[in-house]
């Protein structure tokens, strides 16, 4: 008793400290005066009062009312008083664990109302572990237990089996439990069990709720059933604010139905509707989507007149509608007015300006605003687009730093990363980031495919690595993936397994365009023109339509078995036959086709119908050719064109001159030499490369070129290659005799 009476008192100097301030400032005592001239008053007047001043958002008046009470000791309160005493505590955690206290030490616990009033303060001020551990220790929790604790789950996953439990003990749903079990199915992509929740409220007859059809509109909307959400919001006989803007939320969210949202938003305001922000980011998402101007700023207009224009998620979504509408400046006008910027509005920002990507970021980073996964994403993507590799690779990997610090982590991002480094040659670092998120998360197709084009590409990656990628697809069942079975294909073949490559092609049951396209280009790039042109007439025949990737193995396949004519044959098919319109790569394959089979004069002419002008590859192709069948004239005129395109380039310069040397043109060898020397052009190193597979655990291959001594046992290892080259001779001569 005496511990009670002390917790008690220590209650009551809290209230007194809590309530001090409201003394100085409100008017409210006079309010009740006529409850102090009784030394008690009925508990029914109180409860009436307090709940009177809840109702006008008087809260911490609400609290003095209860406290002035609790004066005449733990009769002057109820289960009722606490009960409503705890809604006054909203917001105010610690204050709600003292009225808690209070209705422990009172034996109010005992009370259904008490436990869900504090379960309801718990939940609110994001403290779901006190509110559980109150509904664990109820006797008899009614359904509005089982909803206020389920009001408290953030997580969608943890939300649907606490509903799945309530459903498996026989609790009763009501609308409220099905409109909060809706919205988590909603954000869970939870499709299946939010249908048969759709099915249980037609059974019982609840479909006429409009909380609950709103919550069926959001959830068909979200997991992109957009024609069912259409039919629930037409069959509604009811509609609020809330049902128009989840259907146009829905369409928006599609892409494809801007002038349907449109259409809606005008229905809306004929109506007389007050619309919010929420009506008007749908609106202005779809006159981006459908270019629509001029009805964009007029909602941009109505906004501002609404008082909304200066919300940041409007603001947002009118920064990408007039992007997308090519207006930049009044985008990037937008983006100066916004008072508070959040993390989307730089993301928005950084996309629309690209080539300013790396200054933006760094601005956004200054005002602490932290990236998401899709501002890291868009980052990679302009510094990969812009060529920005070299000025944005620090930042990529300062970016990187702060993503992985932050709480959720999606694959998509891993993917962007990978891909950067991937494209931008830097293959290893690509190869470390897939080992990296391969530990956190699981890898998608798209995930394979960005660092299986790391190792195919990269020449000190062990082909071990790929091997291990390729158990991995396996065990995740992703062999028959068209991105992976076709970066599985082209990495074989290009670290010379055709015949892995082979059998990948022939365990596919259904072969598609990229899988085509792999095993031709896999046998092209092994000179293997028979099974080029048997592969290429069989995607034809199965109505798979080749492209351009398909016509470039196929052309650079004939020109280097000499197969001319075919190789024409082929290239006018392209337009007359697959409507794929040949590019500069297209033309160069039948420039050095042509000048392998030494018609130089043709290859010359055909130089000047390539879109974009020749490229260095197909001026280097043409000038071999002229050193082989020895047209000086031709050569001369090509090597003069690559010399101006890349003056440091060591090949012209060493082509030109054997040429020299070999028709006896021995002044012109000597100023080539001196031309190379004066410019400080070098001959760059060739490098040799050896597979040591797993030594030391290592994934990567060891380089080496002629004259290397940097091996600590060279001396053995030349001794050893002597000897090899001294069998290999004594053999070949063997076999001569």
């Amino acid at each position: 008793m005496i511990t009670r009476q002390l917790k008690l008192e220590i209650f009551q100097k809290i209230l007194v400290q809590q309530s001090k301030h409201l003394k100085n400032s409100c008017s409210f005592f006079r309010g009740y005066h006529v409850l102090d001239e009784t030394p008690k008053p009925p508990l029914v007047s109180v409860h009436r009062f307090m709940l009177n001043l809840l109702h006008q958002n008087r809260q911490g008046e609400a609290l003095d009312v209860f406290r002035k009470n609790l004066e005449v000791g733990l009769s002057g309160v109820d289960e009722v008083a606490i009960a409503i005493a705890s809604k006054a505590c909203l917001g105010r955690p610690r204050l709600g664990s003292q009225i808690h206290g209070l209705a422990i030490v009172s034996g109010f616990m005992s009370y259904v109302s008490v436990c869900n009033s504090l379960m309801n303060m718990y939940c609110k001020s994001r403290e779901l572990r006190k509110a559980l551990c109150i509904f664990e220790n109820m006797k008899t929790p009614d359904t509005v237990s089982y909803n206020t604790v389920l009001s408290g789950f953030e997580d969608s996953k943890c939300a649907l089996l606490f509903a799945r439990e309530m459903h498996s003990v026989g609790v009763v749903f009501d609308a409220v439990t099905y409109t909060s079990v809706l919205a988590h199915c909603a954000d869970g992509q939870e499709f299946d069990f939010g249908f048969q929740l759709h099915c249980l409220v037609l059974k019982f007859g609840l479909k006429m709720e409009i909380f609950i059809g709103n919550a069926l509109v959001t959830l068909y909307s979200k997991c992109g059933k957009i024609a069912d959400a259409d039919k629930v919001f037409r069959e509604m006989p009811h509609k609020d604010l809330v049902s128009w803007n989840a259907i146009l939320s829905g369409y928006a969210q599609e892409g494809s139905y801007g002038v349907v949202v449109i259409l809606g938003f005008i229905e809306m305001v004929k109506g007389g509707m007050n619309l919010d922000h929420v009506s008007m980011t749908s609106v202005i998402s779809a006159c981006g989507q459908e270019r629509n101007l001029d009805f964009g700023k007029q909602v941009h207009a109505l906004s501002m007149k609404s008082g909304y224009g200066s919300h940041v998620s409007v603001c947002n979504v009118l920064m990408s509608m007039y992007s997308k509408c090519e207006m930049v400046e009044d985008a990037e006008l937008v983006f100066e007015n916004i008072i508070d910027h959040n993390v989307v509005s730089w993301t928005t920002m950084l996309s629309i300006n690209e080539e300013d990507a790396v200054n933006l970021f760094k601005e956004m980073m200054r005002h602490e605003i932290y990236p998401n996964d899709v501002t890291f994403i868009g980052l990679i993507h302009a510094i990969t687009k812009h060529s920005m590799m070299q000025e944005g690779l620090m930042l990529v990997k300062d970016c990187f730093n702060v993503f992985e610090e932050l709480d959720h982590r999606e694959i998509i991002s891993w993917n962007a990363l990978i891909s950067a480094y991937s494209l931008n040659g830097m293959y290893q670092e690509a190869l470390q980031v897939f080992l990296a998120a391969s530990k956190e998360l699981q890898p998608n197709p798209y995930t394979f495919g960005s660092v299986l084009h790391a190792i195919a590409s990269s020449e000190s990656i062990s082909l071990r690595q790929g091997q291990r990628c390729h158990g991995y697809i396996r065990k995740l069942g992703l062999s028959t993936d068209p991105v992976v079975s076709g970066a599985l294909l082209d990495m074989y073949a290009k670290r010379g397994s055709i015949c892995e490559s082979q059998k990948i092609f022939n365990e596919l049951t259904q072969k598609s365009q990229v899988a085509w396209t792999a095993i031709i280009s896999a046998h092209s790039r092994h000179g293997d023109y028979e099974s080029v042109m048997k592969y290429f007439k069989e995607m034809v025949m199965e109505d798979v339509k080749p492209d351009s990737i398909t016509f470039l193995s196929v052309l650079t396949s004939c020109g280097r078995n000499g197969m001319v004519d075919k190789g024409f044959e082929i290239f006018n098919s392209m337009v007359n036959d697959h409507s794929v319109e040949p590019s500069a790569e297209h033309y160069s394959c039948i420039v050095d086709m042509l000048g392998r089979a030494g018609r130089l004069k043709e290859a010359e002419e055909l130089l000047s119908q390539i879109p974009g002008g020749p490229g260095i590859s197909v001026l280097q192709s043409l000038l071999g050719a002229c050193r082989v069948y020895g047209n000086v004239e031709i050569a001369i005129s090509v090597s003069d064109a690559l010399i101006a395109m890349e003056p440091n380039e060591s090949g012209s310069y060493v082509l030109m001159s054997n040429l020299f040397a070999e028709t006896g043109k021995w002044e012109k060898v000597a100023k080539m030499r001196t031309m190379m020397r004066d410019r400080k052009v070098t001959k760059e190193v060739g490098f040799s490369w050896a597979d040591i597979g797993d030594v030391d655990n290592s994934v990567y291959l060891h380089g080496f070129s002629s004259g290397d001594k940097s091996h600590p046992l060279s001396k053995e290892i030349y001794l050893m290659a002597e000897l090899l080259g001294s069998e290999m001779k004594r053999r070949a001569d063997s076999v001569n005799i």
